[in-house]
């Protein structure tokens, strides 16, 4: 991945206000219809899995502390915001409980999209591999708790995920985007933002930890 800067994401507890959240719904509407008149879904959704971008988006709708609350308002405003039938686009899952969801809102998605069954499947397995790469193959002190899962009427899709470490109260994201992934275990993310580096940390998804990786599944299948 090319690093191009870092984003502090401090956790922050309490709500976004809501007459807030109501303009960030109507003016995110009105940019992604022109997202997508002047890009396409793919553009908007190479947009949204750029770190940098989406985090101006947020403060561009009015959201501009530098919290990790930018993650779950803004994906849960593009949710709101985002028409499928007009865009092309949907955002399913989200913080906490609603992350839950995902799979159930894919299918409801997919029969507004007309997706055959075969591409379904595919990003019914793309949502739960990313959640649990970044779960367990990617050990830093982060435990997820939001996962956003975007998709396109033509199958491509977008992940932004969020953990938290409760001990120094930070929080990491995580963004895939499905053209840039080639393996979903071998350095398969567009992005990983956050400003905290650990001392120790396990990153099994690296190029250099395909021994560990061999290892890995030996020890399992005996």
């Amino acid at each position: 991945m090319e690093r191009t800067g870092v984003a502090d994401l401090p956790l922050h507890h309490g709500k976004a206000p809501r007459w807030l959240v109501n303009r960030m719904i109507k003016l995110a509407r009105c940019i992604s219809i022109f997202m997508v008149d002047e890009f396409g879904v793919k553009g908007f959704l190479s947009r949204l899995s750029d770190p940098f971008w989406f985090q101006a988006l947020g403060c561009v709708l009015g959201y501009d502390w530098h919290s990790s609350g930018v993650t779950t308002v803004l994906t849960g405003v593009l949710k709101r915001a985002i028409d499928p039938e007009e865009t092309g686009l949907a955002v399913c899952g989200g913080k906490g409980k609603a992350s839950l969801k995902t799979l159930s809102e894919i299918d409801d998605v997919a029969s507004v999209f007309n997706l055959s069954t075969e591409k379904v499947g595919r990003l019914k397995y793309a949502s739960r591999i990313s959640a649990k790469v970044d779960n367990a193959m990617v050990q830093d002190g982060y435990t997820l708790y939001h996962h956003a899962f975007i998709l396109s009427e033509d199958g491509g899709w977008a992940v932004i995920q969020q953990g938290m470490n409760v001990d120094d109260r930070t929080a990491r994201r995580y963004h895939w985007l499905s053209d840039k992934v080639e393996d979903f275990i071998v350095e398969p993310h567009n992005a990983i933002v956050g400003d905290v580096k650990r001392r120790r940390a396990i990153d099994m998804t690296a190029r250099e930890s395909e021994g560990c990786r061999r290892i890995s599944v030996e020890i399992v299948k005996e």
